[in-house]
């Protein structure tokens, strides 16, 4: 039987992943593409796919549509739906809410209005045009006044969400603030707390599931504290790829009850097959590979591109670390 979500253990497949999920769920930055560039090899992988797929993206300052030109410059085959957005998930949550036409007052990028007003709601800019909820998505040029009158509105118990709680947003020149550094100058100034769409929240998981009809879907991202946070939250499985925000040292220090149900170096993880791990003291075995500890330092018997060895590796240090307390760190040998 597979390990219980975020266990101490990774789970293992008797077939290639891909094959054993109804279907997949990807972020994208990190994942899917880094900046301009599509990661090596992830349209090859996403296109061998039989199963349904979805991209889910907490930015909510680009509509779907452009995620999903994006994406297919890129060689993808997909439909503008196979992008699910924060900002149109936040939409739908909202309607539901306070019901259709009603006026929001949005706080956000040229995607979070267009969500909205897609939704069949109304854009108002203040607090004083009487709406029925608030939102802020998105950070392009989001304007000192716009965060103002959200606290005004949030100070007056007016229905307060937002698409997504990243505090960092990245750019070509590095990290800016994102929509959870806007989201918590509000709470700074009203002690308030909004509903959250995007990871690591569910609805955008949920949201995904309905759309694809999924009862059995995988999340691959490369962010523990949003994608597979999320992913445990949402009672999906994940697949960790190290191609974007978190990598080797990370996965080893991530603590129990947090942790990816599989990870791989990179999406091609997605054909192979994931031997099970037997630990036995300093020692991990996976298939054919072999992993060892000394002195807090992983290290590993054959190439680190292969799954096998990751795996037997990232095994160990979580039961080194819940042995011990102890994070292990990665040897030379696992060096990429």
């Amino acid at each position: 039987m597979s390990p219980a979500l975020g266990s101490t253990d990774l789970a293992s497949t008797d077939r290639p992943l891909r094959d054993i999920h109804d279907a997949v769920f990807f972020d994208l930055d990190g994942v899917v593409y880094v900046g301009p560039h599509a990661v090596p090899g992830a349209v090859d992988a996403i296109e061998a796919l039989t199963c349904p797929v979805a991209f889910l993206t907490n930015n909510a300052s680009r509509s779907a549509s452009d995620v999903a030109d994006h994406l297919r410059s890129f060689g993808l085959t997909l439909d503008d739906a196979a992008v699910v957005t924060s900002a149109e998930v936040v939409a739908g949550r909202i309607v539901k809410d306070v019901g259709a036409g009603a006026r929001v007052l949005v706080a956000g990028g040229a995607g979070m209005h267009r969500a909205i007003e897609d939704a069949g709601l109304t854009v108002v800019t203040s607090a004083a045009d009487d709406p029925a909820a608030v939102v802020q998505g998105g950070v392009d040029d989001v304007r000192w006044s716009e965060l103002a009158e959200v606290s005004y509105a949030v100070a007056a118990d007016v229905p307060w969400y937002a698409s997504n709680p990243d505090l960092t947003f990245p750019t070509a020149r590095g990290l800016a603030p994102g929509n959870g550094a806007m989201v918590q100058a509000v709470q700074t100034v009203t002690g308030g707390a909004p509903v959250v769409a995007g990871k690591p929240g569910r609805l955008i998981y949920d949201t995904a599931r309905e759309r694809l009809r999924a009862q059995n879907p995988l999340m691959v991202g490369d962010r523990l504290d949003t994608d597979i946070d999320g992913a445990i939250a949402a009672g999906t499985r994940s697949l960790m790829v190290l191609t974007g925000v978190n990598d080797l040292l990370d996965a080893f220090a991530v603590p129990a009850g947090r942790r990816p149900d599989f990870i791989a170096a990179d999406l091609t993880g997605l054909a192979a097959i994931h031997a099970p791990v037997q630990v036995h003291g300093d020692r991990a075995v996976c298939a054919d590979a072999v992993a060892t500890v000394s002195g807090g330092i992983v290290d590993i018997e054959g190439g680190p591109g292969e799954l096998a060895a990751l795996r037997a590796a990232v095994q160990l240090a979580w039961s080194w670390r819940d042995a011990s307390d102890v994070i292990a760190r990665p040897g030379g040998t696992l060096d990429a």
